[in-house]
């Protein structure tokens, strides 16, 4: 079920039943010279779908599709409205969803989001609002290597450029953290990818997913469980 294409009385019925709305956090930034964009995008917009077909007290909202991405703002095509507006625009939409809906999720596809969803969080919760903040997590490498590649695969094999595939820095990225805080993902990979796509597929990236899906599922199950309910 998808907000924009309910009717506003549709919406109002929903709220009387308790629903909560599932937000999609993503970001407008360079996955390397093979993936698009949209990549963290088009992963949290997946993992909203698979909750709200999992879960019939859930509605999908649009994506906000842009994120905290100065450290990858060397590259073009990178779009990012930085910590302090996504924290911003996280908190106006809560209040403004909450009156209608019971509570939100907030599903991030993007690590750089998480500060500023973590800080929006804690403001809403003061307030009396109830918010789940949701970030993926999956196992191998950093970014645009063959975890991300391999999810894309899974949701969107079209936008995948398997032919422009490259190896970036390969080493874990606890190693690179300073350098990318320092000089952005730029300092420490030419081609900003942070591993190697080499052996994705759209299996693995399947598998990728439905180990979130079940994560993302439970955690909100156990959620709505508490005051929310």
């Amino acid at each position: 079920m998808r907000l924009a294409e309910l009717t506003s009385p549709e919406a109002g019925a929903r709220s009387e039943e308790g629903t909560v709305l599932a937000v999609p956090v993503g970001s407008t930034e360079q996955h390397g010279p093979h993936l698009p964009l949209g990549t963290d995008t088009a992963i949290a917009v997946e993992l909203c779908a698979r909750l709200a077909a999992a879960r019939p007290d859930v509605v999908v909202g649009p994506p906000l599709a842009y994120g905290a991405s100065g450290e990858h703002e060397s590259f073009p095509g990178t779009v990012s409205i930085g910590h302090e507006a996504l924290e911003l625009v996280v908190v106006e939409l809560c209040r403004s969803a909450t009156r209608t809906f019971s509570g939100v999720v907030l599903v991030s596809a993007h690590g750089g989001n998480g500060a500023a969803l973590a800080r929006a969080a804690r403001r809403l919760r003061r307030e009396g609002r109830h918010v789940l903040v949701w970030s993926a997590r999956w196992r191998g490498d950093a970014h645009a290597g063959r975890s991300e590649t391999s999810l894309q695969l899974a949701i969107e094999p079209e936008h995948v450029r398997l032919d422009l595939a490259a190896a970036g820095d390969r080493r874990p990225l606890g190693a690179l953290m300073a350098a990318i805080r320092a000089g952005g993902v730029a300092a420490v990979s030419a081609n900003g990818v942070l591993g190697d796509p080499a052996g994705a597929t759209a299996e693995e990236g399947a598998d990728l997913l439905g180990a979130m899906a079940s994560d993302l599922s439970g955690r909100c199950a156990a959620w709505l469980a508490g005051p929310c309910r």
